[in-house]
């Protein structure tokens, strides 16, 4: 009998039922950074979702006189799978810098390691960085960057007279800007996330006496607002400036499931072997502990269809502000 036999995940295809969901997606508004302003769905029960997607809309007639015939119309669905891929990350940290640290250790270790799996996320959903393939087809493309850029909702800032324009405007030939784009999608952007030297970008954009236009909201001290929506600057250098300036959307229609929540194990008598199958830590063997943790989740980005841009291949929720 072989030692190398598995039983694969299409093996086991039968066994595991694709939950489907019964949410159509709505034009629903929810402003919180990235995946807390993306629209978290309940929890998966299998590795797959399948969100039906409205494809046609309805039309409506009038009726010519007493007798008319009365016209029928039609609606139709897609579907828009979201699967649930793994993330992981395995900490190894010998037994002797445990014992002499004089603080928690695994208190530190912990925040760093969600910190990485949260990098991780963001860059391969705007980004595409080592997307997993399931991602890239419920994204529509390779990150939302991509996605933008596809659909010609990417702003190229020198390109307009000033920053105002090219976010908030147009240009004086009538070429959209930023939030234009995205509204000529038949989307409203509902928030912004930006590179932290965006900042002081946008602190600059003064009127004609020299007032600061970008200020914080009034209604929460701890935010800015731009066009009276909350704009974001992740610190962990997930928003590369030389890439991207900001990304503005309407994040509501961004969807993520969790099929397993973040859970950790510490791990005392295994090995960490490479891709190559070498071993690189014997924890037993070198007095070691290893912190292992593991998450699930699926995203995706359906496009339903609306009455301001039925065309899909130039429809998209998102605009990117670059240099």
């Amino acid at each position: 009998m072989p030692f190398n036999d598995v039983i694969s995940r299409n093996d086991a295809a039968v066994l595991i039922p694709t939950e489907t969901s019964r949410e159509i997606i709505k034009h629903v508004a929810e402003m919180n950074p990235l995946l807390q302003l993306a629209r978290r769905l309940p929890n998966m029960g299998s590795s797959q979702r399948t969100i039906p997607v409205q494809s046609a809309l309805a039309t409506a007639y009038f009726v010519n006189g007493d007798t008319g015939l009365k016209q029928t119309t039609d609606l139709s669905w897609d579907n828009v799978t979201v699967t649930a891929e793994e993330i992981a990350a395995i900490v190894p940290i010998p037994d002797a810098v445990l014992d002499d640290s004089s603080y928690d250790i695994w208190g530190e270790v912990r925040p760093a390691v969600e910190e990485a799996l949260s990098i991780v996320i963001t860059n391969a959903i705007l980004y595409g960085t080592n997307i997993p393939a399931s991602w890239t087809t419920g994204l529509g493309a390779a990150g939302i960057f991509a996605r933008a850029t596809a659909a010609g909702n990417v702003v190229t800032a020198a390109a307009y007279a000033d920053l105002y324009e090219a976010i908030m405007g147009e240009t004086a030939a009538g070429v959209d800007g930023l939030l234009m784009r995205i509204e000529a999608d038949g989307f409203m952007a509902t928030g912004h996330i930006a590179s932290t030297a965006m900042r002081g970008r946008l602190r600059n954009i003064r009127d004609l006496n020299g007032v600061p236009l970008f200020t914080r909201s009034m209604q929460d001290t701890t935010r800015y607002a731009l066009d009276g929506e909350p704009i974001f600057f992740p610190t962990d250098g997930t928003i590369a400036d030389a890439t991207s300036w900001m990304f503005s959307g309407d994040w509501s229609k961004l969807v993520y499931a969790m099929r397993q929540d973040i859970t950790y194990k510490v791990l005392t008598e295994a090995v960490i072997q490479d891709a190559a199958g070498n071993i690189v830590y014997n924890l037993a063997q070198q007095d070691m502990v290893a912190l292992r943790v593991v998450m699930r989740m699926g995203v995706a980005l359906p496009n339903p269809i609306n009455r301001v841009n039925q065309v899909a291949a130039t429809r998209c929720p998102f605009g990117v502000l670059t240099a």
